[in-house]
């Protein structure tokens, strides 16, 4: 819900923080660094600065007051063996939840009001977590933050952005405000797909069941990743979602991604000829566009394996932009949009990741906390861990060292990450999936069993790569390797857990449907279930590693592991357990 900030105050009254008594102005002037970088980041140099006229959308995240009360709700609502499982919140009960601590309001207008700043431009967002400040001008931003903002352009992609190396708040602001964006967060999200390559075909022959040499007589023996064979392997085949008008499965697309109907409905008739009608809906966020005649291999990726396993519950594609010239932040923007909604999609995939380390903390720690409103909502988010394994090329840090590379925002507590697999009888870790341990984000009280068992089994293996209290990714996988997609209407292959994320959101999504047509609540934020109840759904993997930084990465092996996380889903299993649990 958005507000002006002109009726924040009256807010606030609503949900019993006390008394705002008027503080005393401080000195603005009196400015401290809150982040900054010792260089341009790698792969960026600047163009100077940006063209008169050029105006931000500024995002300020306030602290909230009550810490921990957001995550403490999570665990109650995603917990099942809590009496609150299910019982999501609304807005405003959201809003109770994230509200920073008196007089924090207050004393943001009067630093706004100092430098110009008319309340009218001004709105809160986020369920009170987040102050937008519109049409901001770089000179008043500059100003503001005492930034250097300029124009910078990608060596490699010539995607350009405005942003700056650094940026200061004053002192009396540091403790009330989070971060602000966009500033110095600098690294584009990045596809997680491989270009499109043929890999060679399974592993040894191995003795199949009937049913599958079934599935193997069609277009799947062409030794390709199709969607019977997924949703034979995953035991989705029999099951028919009937909850098609209250369940629906959104696919976040940035960077110019869009997806093709026409491609898609050559996949369908090619795949899943019973789904030959499906289609999609486009929602351009934030000014995004939609081009269908330029379709991408992500979109078209996630949207075609998306529909092969809902078919026909409804699939939402939402279209991302980052303003002209990269002047708004695209993730804060989308949560601006879709936590205004009163319908949000129970589960959304996305299949983009950045290095972990190119997020300044704070920026990437408030993010997390917007996934997890998502969560207590009642929505169950989906990430891609990424397809460089332990990390990307040889991961020698400033001072000549290594060390890992998690990917973000994977890492993330409040959402579930999935690796790549590959292989049928039984399935390996594939090498490209993405896993390892936060640096910025401490492992979750739900992994304190699962985690420390892996620990003690790796050993000293890596000893000072990586952070051993930090929170472990994968959680589950799938198949990763060897898609058919339709593109421009010629069929290619591809690999990459970009194609992971659909196909598990595609399973959770019917997971829902079941639950919704019940009457039940859907599953929201998976994680407190998938390492407890839920844990006898899922297929172990114990074989493939993910070598990344030129070295061998991890192992998969008994329990969980940061290749493949528990394992593989299985609908039937995880269906019949839904099933116990509510009886």
């Amino acid at each position: 819900m958005r507000y002006h900030l002109i009726s924040v105050l009256s807010i606030i009254a609503t949900i019993h923080l006390g008394s705002l008594s008027k503080p005393l102005s401080p000195h603005w002037d009196d400015m401290r660094i809150k982040h900054s970088w010792n260089a341009v980041p790698e792969n960026w140099e600047s163009l100077g600065c940006p063209l008169d006229g050029t105006t931000i959308d500024l995002y300020v995240a306030l602290w909230p007051y009550r810490e921990n009360a957001l995550i403490d709700e999570l665990y109650e609502v995603s917990n099942p063996d809590h009496p609150r499982y299910g019982a999501y919140l609304s807005d405003e009960q959201v809003a109770e939840l994230v509200a920073p601590r008196p007089g924090t309001f207050e004393l943001v207008n009067s630093w706004l009001e100092y430098h110009g700043v008319s309340s009218s431009s001004v709105s809160m967002t986020h369920g009170g977590t987040t102050l937008t400040l519109n049409g901001v001008s770089v000179t008043q931003a500059n100003a503001l933050l005492g930034a250097s903002y300029q124009l910078y352009r990608h060596v490699k992609t010539n995607e350009t952005i405005v942003r700056t190396i650094g940026y200061a708040l004053p002192a009396a602001l540091h403790g009330l405000v989070q971060t602000v964006a966009p500033t110095t967060y600098f690294a584009s999200p990045r596809t997680q797909w491989q270009p499109p390559r043929k890999r060679s075909g399974w592993a040894a022959a191995m003795p199949v069941s009937a049913e599958l040499l079934r599935v193997l007589s069609t277009r799947d023996g062409k030794r390709s990743t199709t969607p019977s064979l997924l949703r034979w392997l995953y035991g989705t085949s029999s099951y028919t979602p009937v909850a098609t008008d209250q369940n629906a499965l959104g696919i976040v697309g940035i960077l110019n991604d869009y997806p093709n109907p026409a491609d898609l409905a050559a996949f369908m008739r090619t795949y899943r000829s019973d789904g030959a009608d499906a289609t999609f809906t486009v929602v351009q966020v934030n000014r995004g566009g939609y081009d269908p005649n330029h379709p991408t291999v992500e979109a078209n990726l996630d949207t075609q394996y998306a529909e092969a396993m809902v078919y026909p519950t409804p699939v939402i594609f939402y279209s991302n932009s980052r303003g002209a010239s990269g002047t708004t932040d695209w993730f804060i923007s989308w949560f601006d949009y879709i936590l205004e909604q009163t319908n949000i999609p129970r589960t959304i995939s996305v299949s983009y990741s950045l290095n972990e380390s190119t997020c300044p903390k704070e920026y990437a720690m408030y993010l997390c906390s917007m996934f997890a409103i998502l969560g207590v909502r009642g929505v169950s988010v989906i990430f891609a861990s990424g397809d460089d394994g332990v990390g990307p090329g040889d991961c020698k840090t400033d001072d000549g060292s290594v060390r890992f590379l998690p990917a973000f925002p994977a890492t993330c507590p409040w959402v579930t990450s999935v690796g790549g697999t590959t292989g049928f009888f039984p399935e390996e870790g594939a090498i490209i999936s993405g896993g390892g341990f936060s640096t910025y984000f401490e492992r979750p009280e739900y992994q304190q069993q699962a985690v420390p068992t892996f620990l003690r089994h790796l050993g000293d293996t890596y000893q000072g790569l990586y952070n051993t209290l930090g929170r472990g990714f994968p959680d589950i996988a799938a198949q990763a390797m060897r898609f058919p997609i339709f593109l421009n209407g010629v069929e290619e292959y591809i690999d990459g857990t970009s194609g992971s994320a659909p196909i598990v959101a595609g399973i959770i999504a019917l997971l829902n449907d079941y639950q919704v047509s019940r009457g039940k609540a859907p599953l929201g934020f998976l994680n407190p279930w998938l390492y407890g109840k839920g844990l006898k759904g899922i297929y172990d993997v114990t074989k493939g590693s993910n070598p990344g930084c030129n070295l061998g990465g991890f192992s998969a092996t008994e329990g969980w592991d940061p290749v493949t996380g528990l394992g593989t889903l299985d609908f039937q299993n995880l269906q019949y357990i839904l099933d116990v649990g509510s009886s």
